[in-house]
């Protein structure tokens, strides 16, 4: 987690020392919606913790502001495992659905930071290798619902009324242990690596 989240800061800093600065991509007076600032795209979903393993799809839709800042709603297909060496010998299948709305700000243009909110709902099936919870060798279903409060910092090259590609580290906020980015035995946090990219309906024009 460290040496990736220094690797990112490494980028970032190599890339604005080296890079010219970008006209801006609005006009003076352009105000009120506008179908070129609506963007479509999504992201893959990769976290991993000790005997975790989180892989899933973020379709989401969104909408430039401003130079500065996007909103948008993504949604979430999601499945993640946890092995019952590190789950007090319950071995955990987790299949989780859900989304809910974004922000990304730009405080450079090759660098965001995202705050989100998700809501949940997740379908589990656990073996009770050890007998923690039943019978030795027993399977169980479960189902649940969780809100997840995700923030983080991303890298792209963001030009408006142009597609681009990012990549983006975040983390979840709230304290639910039924959360799909949490180890749900030890509450340990996972990390969410996402890599992904938007293109817009229509192209900018000047």
């Amino acid at each position: 987690m460290k040496k990736l989240l220094l690797l990112t800061l490494a980028i970032a800093i190599y890339t604005f020392s080296h890079a010219q600065q970008n006209p801006p991509t609005y006009e003076d007076g352009d105000k009120g919606f506008n179908g070129s600032r609506v963007f479509l795209g999504g992201s893959i979903n990769l976290g991993f913790a000790s005997g975790t393993f989180n892989v899933g799809a973020v379709p989401e839709i969104g909408y430039s502001v401003s130079e500065l800042l996007d909103i948008g709603l993504g949604l979430n297909l999601n499945y993640y495992t946890i092995s019952a060496e590190y789950n007090g010998g319950v071995r955990q299948r987790s299949f989780n659905y859900g989304g809910g709305p974004f922000v990304r700000f730009y405080p450079v243009q090759f660098l965001f930071l995202q705050g989100q909110l998700e809501q949940n709902w997740i379908k589990t099936n656990l073996r009770d290798d050890a007998g923690t919870i039943g019978v030795p060798g027993g399977t169980y279903k479960l189902t649940r619902s969780a809100t997840s409060v995700l923030a983080g910092i991303g890298y792209t090259q963001r030009i408006v009324g142009q597609s681009s590609f990012y990549t983006a580290i975040l983390i979840d906020l709230n304290n639910n242990p039924n959360s799909p980015y949490r180890n749900g035995y030890s509450n340990e946090v996972i990390p969410i690596i996402r890599a992904g990219f938007n293109f817009y309906l229509k192209g900018h024009r000047r």
